[in-house]
């Protein structure tokens, strides 16, 4: 079966894990919201700032609903944050909005990872769709051994693909993250106690892209092996 229990206890156990790391993200994020920036400015002004100082201004911020619901759009050039990082004045929200306008400066400057995961979108989203499609067929028909192998092969191209856009996907938000907290100190948003605390809530907010990665890996090396083996 597609779903036996190795994957069942692979799945559950990245489940768990990403769940503590949810929590935690959460925990800090809501612990340096307390913590109020100095200069008085919100995630809002934050973002049209370091936009302004890195020559990007075709690109507008935005509030949308939400909790951690922050992320810059490529296609509509928006910076999209959540109302407590758009309307906060705190570290957190100058971490987050700092943040998501290095992705638009990284979308100004043809940052190379960003224009690879950019195009690699489609061909995730159609293999994600493949794969749905495979597991419906494997849960409503009963496939032979040879159905079975082939479906398997669509499982692997569709992970494989998944994989690699969680693998590129890490240099995109790390280099966001330098990005945002190079540009904090420079600009004086942040004192030195402030700084330490934004690159904290930024590491725990990178941590989960980290994890996804290494779900995404083992979880393609589990269908391989069940190919090997069958």
């Amino acid at each position: 079966m597609l779903y036996d229990w190795g994957l069942l206890i692979l799945t559950g156990f990245f489940a768990l894990i990403g769940f503590a790391l949810n929590g935690r993200l959460k925990s800090v994020f809501s612990k340096y919201s307390k913590v109020p920036l100095l200069t008085g400015l919100t995630g809002r002004e934050v973002g049209e700032k370091m936009l302004r100082e890195h020559g990007v201004y075709d690109v507008k911020i935005t509030c949308i609903e939400g909790s951690l619901t922050d992320h810059y759009n490529p296609l509509t050039k928006t910076v999209n944050l959540s109302p407590s990082v758009y309307n906060g004045s705190n570290i957190s929200a100058a971490a987050v909005a700092a943040h998501e306008c290095g992705h638009a400066v990284q979308h100004a400057e043809s940052y190379a990872p960003l224009r690879l995961r950019s195009a690699l979108v489609p061909a995730v989203n159609f293999g994600t769709k493949a794969m749905n499609f495979v597991f419906i067929g494997m849960i409503v028909l009963a496939f032979s051994y040879n159905i079975w192998q082939q479906a398997l092969v669509v499982i692997i191209i569709g992970q494989a693909l998944i994989s690699l856009f969680s693998i590129v996907t890490l240099p995109v938000e790390f280099d966001a993250s330098q990005r945002a907290l190079l540009w904090l100190n420079r600009s004086n948003i942040t004192d030195y106690e402030g700084q330490q605390k934004a690159a904290k809530a930024l590491k725990w907010a990178a941590s989960t892209y980290v994890v996804a990665a290494i779900a995404a890996i083992t979880t393609l090396l589990y269908y391989v092996l069940r190919y090997t083996s069958d």
